[in-house]
């Protein structure tokens, strides 16, 4: 196995969820700065996630044309560029563009880069080695904001500092190889429907941790405050949701290794199922915090087990095929999740954060325990 190679691949990867932690949390504190209301800067926030549609349809036909690693080293010093502008075009109209073409880059990057780990990996290890990249990769998100705490709101160091990262990353791919080979496709929406009904059990669990980290760190809060809670503790409270994702991934990609990885897959989900259901219940008192880790740790397991799962099915061009068709789940779930507990906390339940996603978990429950719910061995895209 190439062990340098997947590092770079992975500090690559890790470099933009680092970037996008230090720039995103500063984009909206700007546009708050400006006086912008907080349907202007959610319009804003969702603008990565249109990107990510875009860039899905998109990775398969650059690659097969430019190829994976310098695709790759491309989009990254786009996505630089995109934040550079950010720092010296203080615009409303041209930010809004800038954050689309950032989520499309980015979303390259992702594709390519998951496609490229999961092809390095030997599959003894690939359930330690994915878990692995997606332990970094949320110890980046949840370093990104603490970085921007040290260097500042008032001026644009910040976009600097994620115009670095990005840079650094494309740097870091120099003279890698063992990428998967791609042919061009455009992966239309039929086939996205064609490899959802294939494996249902994990394109429904990647929509459902891409809306519950859409709304962690947005919803999640407001949700602490409106049940009495202090913002501090609120804050606290996402924070620790995170940090069950971020740190027990090591632990499930462990068990990946070692257990039959359809049965894991449906312990995580029954353990989302239990713990949001478990949220309301428990909210006023001291269990509340065991089981916000719990919250976190078993949303976390779903997608990794997902690029498990997909990782040891395809290869080559069909792997990332199907990372593109995990891209475009992904945006979805973003789009939606935060939608839908919203309208649900205004005119339903001010415990809809949880019980959304309890529906959700329920319904990845009985898809996995259908037959095929995560498709056969070895399957082809064709």
């Amino acid at each position: 196995m190439r062990w340098a190679t997947y590092f770079a691949v992975c500090m690559s990867v890790i470099s933009v969820g680092l970037a996008l932690g230090v720039t995103l949390p500063l984009v909206s504190l700007r546009l708050e700065g400006w006086g912008y209301g907080q349907f202007a800067i959610g319009v804003m926030a969702a603008m990565p996630a249109v990107g990510v549609l875009f860039g899905a349809s998109l990775a398969g036909r650059l690659a097969a044309w430019i190829g994976t690693p310098r695709l790759m080293r491309l989009c990254l010093l786009a996505g630089a560029l995109s934040v550079v502008l950010l720092a010296l075009l203080p615009s409303y109209p041209l930010w809004l563009l800038l954050r689309l073409l950032i989520g499309v880059v980015l979303t390259v990057v992702f594709i390519l880069g998951e496609s490229w780990i999961n092809q390095l990996a030997v599959e003894q290890w690939r359930g330690r080695l994915v878990a692995l990249y997606g332990t970094g990769y949320a110890l980046s998100q949840l370093s990104g904001p603490l970085l921007l705490g040290l260097l500042g709101t008032a001026d644009d160091v910040g976009f600097w500092t994620g115009a670095c990262l990005l840079v650094g990353g494309s740097l870091l791919l120099l003279g890698r190889d063992g990428a998967p080979s791609v042919e061009a496709h455009g992966n239309a929406w039929r086939d996205l429907i064609r490899f959802s009904r294939r494996m249902p059990a994990v394109a429904w669990a990647v929509v459902l941790f891409a809306a519950f980290e859409a709304m962690i760190l947005t919803l999640l809060p407001i949700y602490g405050l409106r049940q009495g809670f202090s913002q501090e503790t609120a804050l606290l409270m996402a924070s620790v949701v995170v940090v069950g994702d971020a740190v027990l991934q090591l632990p499930v990609g462990w068990l990946a290794d070692r257990v039959p990885r359809q049965s894991l897959f449906r312990t995580c989900g029954v353990a989302l199922l239990v713990s949001s259901l478990g949220m309301p219940v428990l909210l006023q008192t001291p269990l509340i915090w065991p089981l916000l880790v719990l919250f976190g740790a078993s949303a976390g397991g779903l997608f990794t087990l997902s690029l498990i799962l997909i990782g040891e099915r395809f290869r080559d061009d069909a792997l990332v095929r199907a990372n593109a068709h995990v891209a475009q789940l992904w945006g979805i779930g973003c789009l939606l999740g935060p939608l839908t507990t919203g309208a649900a906390s205004q005119w339903l339940s001010s415990h809809a954060l949880p019980l959304v996603m309890a529906l959700g978990a329920a319904g990845f429950v009985f898809l996995a325990w259908q037959r095929a719910a995560i498709g056969g061995p070895a399957e082809a895209m064709d």
